[in-house]
């Protein structure tokens, strides 16, 4: 049985920031999880605080402050390499979510000014 990922990235968007970060593989999934964690748990705020964009698939995204991984990072226990590999993967999955969705100027806009926070869906 193949086990659900706990984190709304896709395998693929995974390898290829992975590749580029100095993190490895099974460290930047495991950064994932328990960055996933800690946005859950804030879904909520983040619907008051920050522009929210749904997807065709499953999960949200959240557009913050510039700094907010930064913050993010501190909060989870983080070094700076790791907040940058996990922002680099949200990042990756909203411009690949963008093309789908026939948005990617907008997206890629997006993120020359904002954060751009991926959350799984939350029942």
């Amino acid at each position: 049985m193949i086990e659900e990922p706990s984190h709304p990235i896709e395998g693929q968007v995974v390898l290829l920031a992975g590749a580029k970060a100095s993190v490895s593989l099974a460290r930047l999934s495991d950064l994932l999880a328990d960055v996933q964690e800690h946005l859950v748990g804030r879904v909520e705020e983040y619907d008051r605080r920050f522009e929210r964009i749904d997807t065709d698939r499953d999960g949200v995204y959240f557009l913050a402050e510039e700094g907010r991984w930064e913050t993010v990072g501190e909060a989870v226990g983080l070094t700076e390499r790791e907040t940058e590999a996990v922002a680099r993967t949200h990042a990756e999955q909203f411009k690949r979510d963008g093309r789908r969705m026939d948005r990617r100027e907008e997206f890629e806009t997006s993120l020359e000014i904002r954060d751009v926070l991926a959350v799984n869906p939350v029942e």
